[in-house]
């Protein structure tokens, strides 16, 4: 049997997580950031996790089941074959790997005019 304060203890403690991953305010971001992800994809789970962290407001194309979506995609990224594919105003930033890299060189907030 588990301890009667057990899950209250849990809700407080996921309701400070979820608190604390929250960005202080959303800012409002010139550029129009898109992002192409698949379901159950981790590293799609990552890129937006970055963009929610700043605040930004971005449009997500779930290609999983959606073929022209996927078509669009490659079209714009030409060799893209995998998820996420981040558009910043129209411009191909890469995956999630060339967007954190963007963070830790300091050039992501320009990008997407913060």
């Amino acid at each position: 049997m588990r301890h009667p304060g057990h899950k209250i203890c849990w809700r407080y403690s996921a309701s400070r997580a979820r608190k604390a991953a929250e960005p202080k305010g959303r800012r409002v971001a010139t550029a129009k950031v898109e992002i192409y992800t698949k379901m159950f994809c981790g590293y799609c789970h990552r890129a937006k996790r970055l963009l929610d962290s700043k605040g930004v407001d971005y449009v997500e194309y779930d290609i999983t089941m959606n073929g022209a979506k996927r078509d669009e995609m490659v079209t714009r990224a030409p060799g893209a074959r995998t998820v996420p594919q981040i558009f910043i105003d129209d411009k191909s930033i890469g995956g999630s790997d060339d967007l954190a890299a963007l963070e830790r060189q300091g050039k992501l907030d320009g990008l997407l005019g913060l």
